[in-house]
């Protein structure tokens, strides 16, 4: 389990985004998990046929909570050697992953599902 919280006077407490997750098009399921002090999420399957994606490949993610289930910061892609401005946003079983490249001109989201 993942829960980050802040204290600036008040507490605050970012959800859960640690566990495994189903690419909201089919196509993968991550583990998220701590990797140093980062988080990482690591393919754990991929649909066969899939281009540019393979099992054991990570993304690792160094970010922070913003608000209640928000995380922001940024995101390191080894295997494309790129770095993208991420937003996470974790709502119950539901999380939203949105990176963006180039100054924030380019932005891919994608949607995705808690699984046991």
């Amino acid at each position: 389990m993942i829960v980050t919280c802040l204290t600036w006077g008040t507490v605050a407490c970012a959800a859960d985004i640690g566990g495994q997750w189903a690419r909201g098009d089919g196509n993968a399921k991550v583990t998220i998990a701590p990797c140093g002090s980062d988080i990482c999420a690591t393919n754990t399957w991929i649909k066969p046929g899939t281009p540019k994606e393979k099992e054991g490949d990570k993304l690792v993610m160094s970010i922070k909570p913003d608000a209640d289930g928000v995380y922001s910061g940024s995101a390191f892609d080894p295997q494309r050697d790129l770095t993208y401005r991420l937003t996470v946003t974790v709502k119950g079983d539901r999380m939203t992953t949105k990176g963006c490249i180039v100054a924030g001109l380019l932005c891919k989201g994608i949607e995705w599902t808690r699984i046991d």
